[in-house]
């Protein structure tokens, strides 16, 4: 599976590609990293192909500073990537798709934020899932700082606005995901 060609089937905006193509191999990367320090027997080969496509979504959402001139809202990415993904044959690709926001959320979060999503739980469930959330929290995708590696204390810190809760999250992964640090 070529990750990068099913990209490009879905970005007509060369500029847009461009950014997703660079942030999703840095995540990849970065999830590649710690899923090989773990000593866990893991589906690197899942971990990468997901990774790359966590954003394929992006492809139909409103994101003018993204290049991106879809019809969904940008909260919207992780569904629309997963009906994409479902769409091309890729189940558990998809599953990864969808649970990648933020830490996940939760059918609460949805309904006490009134996003416009289903209101079902769409959390990492698993290890696979969760490095590749995790390894997404370190990358943007704005256009001025898509290869800046955010520290630990800056991931944090993004999180805040959600909550407590999310950034418990956060610290419960690191100290299992990145044992050494």
């Amino acid at each position: 599976m070529d990750g990068a060609a099913l990209l490009k089937k879905y970005f007509s905006n060369e500029a847009a590609l461009d950014i997703v193509l660079k942030h999703s191999r840095l995540v990849a990367d970065k999830a590649l990293e710690v899923a090989g320090g773990l000593g866990t027997p893991i589906d690197l080969k899942l971990i990468e192909e997901a990774a790359l496509l966590h954003d394929i979504g992006v492809s139909r959402v409103h994101a003018p500073k993204m290049f991106c001139f879809g019809s969904q809202p940008y909260i919207c990415h992780g569904i629309t990537g997963r009906e994409i993904l479902e769409a091309e044959g890729l189940p558990r690709h998809a599953m990864a798709c969808e649970r990648h926001i933020g830490v996940g959320l939760t059918a609460e979060d949805i309904r006490r934020q009134k996003l416009p999503l289903p209101a079902r739980d769409m959390v990492p469930l698993s290890l696979e899932e969760e490095i590749i959330c995790f390894a997404d929290l370190f990358y943007s995708k704005n256009p001025d700082s898509v290869t800046v590696m955010k520290s630990r204390e800056e991931v944090r810190a993004s999180l805040e606005k959600f909550g407590e809760g999310k950034i418990t999250i956060f610290d419960r992964w690191y100290a299992r995901l990145c044992p050494a640090a």
